[in-house]
């Protein structure tokens, strides 16, 4: 597994459907337009008037900005320093530090539309810090499946993010059934050899009497 990499081969989603059930999450975005509330399927969204910040689905904040109707408001942990703390937490701790489920996406879905305007200080380096969480996380899981792969019975990922949970679950499916099928093949030799012992103590006995 390359860490970080994002190789979507073998996972049950492709990053495309993960990135799609992402733009559902909420952003804040301050309009420069009004306009009445949007009656959506999932809700009302709006009214939208200029300069006074609302919270959107990330799609529609993404359409928004494209059309340069709105800035989009980073979330608060899409920062320099608080995504420091977080990858210095995560070098330093065998668990994984909470983050957003679908931080990966969305992350990546406020870059691109950051192209449109500049709304994200620092994006270069929150890039980079990005990427390396990615990887201590990336690698840490690498680690517990190995684990996992050498007959240990019990592995915590807790804490996973959508897309880190989707390429890992092939994989972890696949070392739980080598696991299952160790212990099966070591509890049918130990039947068997309690089947041969219990065999002479009977054929001990004959004899004796």
């Amino acid at each position: 597994m390359a860490g970080g990499s994002g190789d979507s081969k073998g996972a049950v989603f492709l990053e495309s459907e993960i990135e799609f059930i992402a733009e559902n999450e909420p952003v804040s975005i301050v309009p420069n337009f009004r306009s009445d509330a949007l009656h959506l399927h999932a809700g009302d969204i709006g009214p939208f008037r200029p300069q006074i910040p609302l919270q959107v689905p990330l799609w529609l904040a993404i359409a928004l900005k494209k059309r340069a109707k709105c800035s989009i408001q980073p979330p608060p942990w899409l920062a320099a320093d608080r995504l420091t703390e977080i990858l210095e937490a995560e070098r330093e701790n065998e668990g994984f530090q909470p983050m957003p489920f679908h931080f990966i996406e969305m992350s990546q879905l406020l870059f691109s539309a950051e192209k449109h305007s500049v709304d994200i200080p620092d994006a270069y380096k929150l890039r980079a810090l990005l990427q390396d969480i990615r990887d201590v996380r990336f690698n840490k899981i690498h680690q517990g499946l190995k684990k996992l792969g050498s007959a240990t019975n019990a592995v915590k990922l807790v804490n996973l993010s959508a897309m880190e949970a989707n390429l890992v679950r092939p994989f972890f499916c696949t070392a739980l059934k080598e696991v299952m099928r160790r212990e099966a093949a070591a509890l049918a030799q130990q039947e068997e050899t309690q089947g041969q012992g219990q065999q002479a103590g009977q054929s001990q006995g004959g004899e004796e009497s």
